[in-house]
């Protein structure tokens, strides 16, 4: 006879957050599909021109840079999450590219994080 012990893995995950922004993008003139497929509407939102895509860690950052990108610029807030670090802005052009570049300078002067480049589409 054969035996077969069948042995079971145990894995265990861990998430260490840095402090940082590992995504800042714009993404100018948007198509209206893109709108609809995050979520956001397109009739209000697509006359806005431009999408920003930041993601944060530690996640909870993320409330802090929703608050900065609406009183820095007339950037108007998409999408903020909490728990995954995500941050979805809309705007003109210029006032996502402004939004994105006070988060950016805030929390790498003040809180001491690691950010990353803007990039842009």
């Amino acid at each position: 006879m054969a035996q077969t012990d069948e042995i079971k893995q145990r894995i265990v995950q861990e998430l260490v957050p840095g402090r940082e922004i590992t995504l800042a993008h714009i993404i100018a003139n948007p198509d209206p599909i893109l709108y609809e497929k995050l979520g956001l509407d397109p009739r209000v939102e697509y006359s806005k021109s431009a999408i920003g895509v930041m993601t944060i860690t530690p996640a909870e950052t993320a409330i802090i840079i929703a608050d900065i990108a609406v009183k820095a610029s007339g950037a108007e807030l998409g999408f903020v999450d909490r728990f995954s670090g995500s941050l979805i802005i809309t705007g003109s052009v210029s006032e996502v590219e402004s939004a994105v570049a006070a988060i950016l300078a805030y929390v790498q002067d003040n809180l001491g994080y690691t950010v990353c480049k803007t990039t842009k589409t």
